[in-house]
């Protein structure tokens, strides 16, 4: 049965290839995009517009004022950089928030709304240099289309399993079965690689605003140190290991985009 649920699920994977498939101008790949990019962009504003709703309603966003003002100034040093990569990108609503809570985490959704959790600050105690890798890696996701690209993984690996429990006449644990090898085999593997393309566009980006390279590396040391996750195979993400022994690869290669931004005013986009 697990090869009659292989088969079915890369079968579908086949076809949605053939059928969806565009090679990433910024990250040279060829991605799955059964989604449109309004699409995307119009799913993550609702969400956003949704979020922020219910975290206002709570008092849990923004309740930090200098935290607001320092997170203001990096992504908005950020954001001009990034409008290169992108043309259409200019025309985003960019959108940043702080939320009160205790995760160390960030995110920017397809179309630039972006949070950083209060956590992140309070347990990391981050430099600006630190919090601008952060930032210009979420960034890199919208840039790269990751968000359009999750969504359209995640409907073809669904369609594989809905026409495995309908036309193959699966089992219901059959059918559990093929969603966990859909998680594990197919999207959790393309979630580690766009995040280290995220790792790669981001440390890129930020240099060419002028923050330094070397705080990539430094940010991912404090990272591990807040504790180990899962094998790496069983992770959305790389490991601690491989992400520092990446990010030192490629700092000094963007070292001369820091240097040269030094040394030049920096735009800065007004939220």
């Amino acid at each position: 049965m697990w090869t009659k649920i292989k088969t079915l699920l890369g079968a579908v994977l086949l076809l949605a290839a053939l059928t969806g498939c565009a090679a990433n101008p910024i990250t040279g790949r060829s991605q799955l995009m059964l989604v449109s990019g309004q699409e995307a962009v119009a799913s993550s504003y609702q969400a956003y517009s949704a979020m922020t709703t219910s975290l206002q309603q709570q008092s849990k966003i923004n309740r930090d004022a200098a935290k607001v003002a320092r997170i203001h100034a990096i992504t908005g040093r950020l954001i001009p950089h990034a409008l290169a990569y992108r043309g259409d990108a200019a025309s985003w609503k960019w959108e940043v928030n702080v939320i009160d809570s205790p995760e160390v985490n960030a995110f920017c959704m397809a179309g630039g709304k972006m949070a950083i959790y209060s956590g992140f600050f309070d347990k990391m105690n981050p430099s600006d240099d630190e919090l601008a890798q952060v930032m210009a890696h979420e960034i890199a996701h919208a840039l790269s289309d990751h968000t359009r690209e999750k969504m359209s993984m995640a409907m073809a690996s669904d369609l594989g399993v809905q026409l495995l429990a309908t036309g193959a006449g699966a089992s219901a644990g059959q059918t559990q079965m093929a969603h966990a090898l859909a998680l594990y085999v197919i999207q959790m593997p393309n979630s580690r690689t766009a995040e280290s393309e995220a790792d790669r566009i981001g440390i890129e980006l930020a240099a060419r605003a002028g923050y330094n390279p070397a705080a990539a590396i430094t940010l991912w040391q404090k990272m591990a140190r807040q504790g180990n996750g899962p094998p790496e195979w069983l992770s959305t993400h790389p490991s601690h290991e491989s992400r520092i022994a990446e990010l030192s690869r490629l700092a000094p290669r963007v070292e001369p985009l820091y240097r040269e931004a030094r040394g030049k005013p920096q735009q800065n986009y007004r939220f």
